[in-house]
């Protein structure tokens, strides 16, 4: 069954009820052609599972009648991704949805000396209105119950300073460190350069405000596709524990 995304606050839980608008009503209703009676899978994106009948098909909204909603626990294994903006908005896009698909639990773009395309204050909205429309579509897509995390963009300063992580890493074409470490049951940081790269003095800051370096081997990969890594990389670990569980 096909999983829908509807905020927390459309959701009753002690009512029974719930509503979809936007992007997801007009798939529901248009593409899929749900009607009223027919069951739906949904979630807020903060790990309810919900299925519910739909009651009403107005303009532009639904309601509908919750059948039974559970709380989901999050992966206790958490990747965040640093990300420079990129020039190509698309490539910047792709990186997001194949983080999503692959499980990243929160995006923060960045900008740092070589960052290139530096959104103006009055695009920063529409900019993560957007953003937050491909992270739901991946999400749905892949059937996650808890939705990434994204930030407004910060500059690298402030992200060197962020603070909460068990592993702050910093992957660099120059460094010859195997990523060896285990991330399970880890809060993970990456932080990924632009075009370009970081700059050494970057380098040096990150290092210095508690980051290690990291080899993802000889070849330099572009920054959508070294985000994409870092989040498979983690996943790949997860995947692997958990069938080396199921023989325990």
């Amino acid at each position: 069954m096909d999983l829908f995304y509807t905020p927390h606050h459309r959701i009753d839980l002690a009512e029974g009820t719930l509503a979809v608008q936007g992007d997801e009503f007009f798939h529901m209703t248009k593409v899929l052609r749900k009607r009223e009676g027919d069951e739906v899978h949904l979630t807020d994106g903060e790990g309810l599972s919900i299925q519910a009948a739909i009651t009403k098909v107005g303009k532009g909204f639904l309601t509908a009648a919750i059948i039974a909603a559970e709380k989901m626990t999050p992966a206790s294994t958490k990747v965040t991704v640093a990300m420079s903006l990129l020039k190509s908005s698309q490539r910047f896009d792709f990186f997001l949805e194949k983080a999503t698909e692959l499980g990243v639990t929160g995006i923060v773009p960045m900008i740092t000396c070589r960052t290139v395309a530096q959104p103006k204050a009055e695009q920063i909205d529409s900019k993560l209105r957007r953003w937050k429309k491909i992270l739901v579509s991946a999400s749905r897509q892949t059937k996650r119950y808890h939705l990434p995390e994204i930030t407004k963009p910060l500059l690298l300063d402030e992200v060197l300073r962020l603070e909460g992580y068990d592993m702050k890493l910093l992957p660099y074409e120059s460094s010859e460190i195997s990523p060896g470490a285990s991330f399970t049951d880890k809060n993970v940081l990456f932080i990924i350069g632009g075009e370009g790269g970081f700059t050494e003095e970057e380098v040096r800051c990150a290092l210095r405000l508690g980051f290690s370096e990291i080899s993802f081997g000889r070849s330099i990969l572009r920054a959508e596709t070294a985000g994409v890594f870092a989040v498979a990389m983690v996943r790949s670990q997860i995947v692997m524990s958990e069938q080396q569980d199921k023989w325990i």
